[in-house]
């Protein structure tokens, strides 16, 4: 059953100093990534949309997401602090799956694994995924945007996935307050994110503490190509190294899964 959402309760929720302090909440939008990546959603740093439903919801390679409405979380967040669009702007990516698994290990004591580069597991089955856009002028980065699509109350899934999907109620047993849980991301992320400029060492060891594969045989599927090997570290940069009998190779994209 669809639930709406409780700004006021969201916002006593919240304690933030910037992240939502202006917040948007929409019954139904095109994408939220593309609305706050438009001028016209203005320039307030930490802006953040929640949307009921997404015309065109999208993650990585334009892949759709599905989000029933009133169900789950997907929402953007709109970055135009340019301390964060330094050379260590790729652990955002990073950053934003970490917030969300902390979240979800402290408000329902789950225990979550990262799937590099953007995936939120629990069990083994997707629970998040982060998008990450930003638009430029020139040369010059204007504005990030990172979107994220949270199954939380969502009990059944259609379609073919790469990763099985599954929810926080399906994991939990319990139904899950969605202004808790979104106030409570936040709340973290706000916190992780200032690690991207103090420490961003802080964050790559964090997020590989949860990655399971590290360490272990893989397969990467870029475009139409197979690489094959060990899934050795994460670079400073949040880049995959992968051990093959030829050496050790830079990873920059691709889908991953064990060998």
């Amino acid at each position: 059953m669809e639930t709406d959402f409780n700004i006021e309760s969201f916002d006593i929720k919240l304690d933030t100093e910037s992240i939502a302090r202006n917040f948007i909440y929409s019954e139904e939008v095109i994408s939220t990534n593309s609305q706050l990546l438009d001028k016209a959603s203005g320039n307030i740093h930490g802006t953040t949309l929640l949307a009921e439903r997404q015309v065109k919801g999208h993650g990585r390679k334009e892949r759709q997401w599905y989000s029933s409405k009133g169900l789950n979380l997907t929402f953007s967040i709109l970055l135009t602090n340019k301390k964060y669009f330094g050379k260590q702007i790729n652990l955002i990516n990073f950053a934003s799956a970490l917030a969300v698994a902390v979240s979800i290990e402290s408000l329902y004591q789950l225990k979550t694994e990262l799937k590099w580069p953007n995936d939120v597991l629990i069990n083994g089955k997707k629970v998040s995924g982060v998008l990450i856009e930003s638009a430029s002028k020139g040369e010059k980065l204007e504005r990030v945007v990172i979107g994220i699509g949270l199954n939380v109350n969502q009990t059944n899934f259609q379609g073919s996935f790469n990763v099985p999907p599954t929810s926080l109620k399906n994991e939990s047993g319990q139904s899950i307050e969605r202004e808790m849980l979104l106030a409570e991301f936040l709340n973290v992320f706000e916190e992780i994110i200032e690690h991207v400029v103090t420490n961003p060492k802080w964050i790559l060891k964090e997020w590989k503490e949860r990655c399971r594969m590290l360490g272990e045989k893989i397969s990467i599927t870029e475009e139409d190509k197979i690489k094959y090997g060990i899934f050795d570290d994460i670079d400073d940069d949040g880049f995959l190294i992968l051990k093959t009998d030829q050496g050790t190779e830079k990873i920059y994209y691709g889908d991953l899964s064990l060998a």
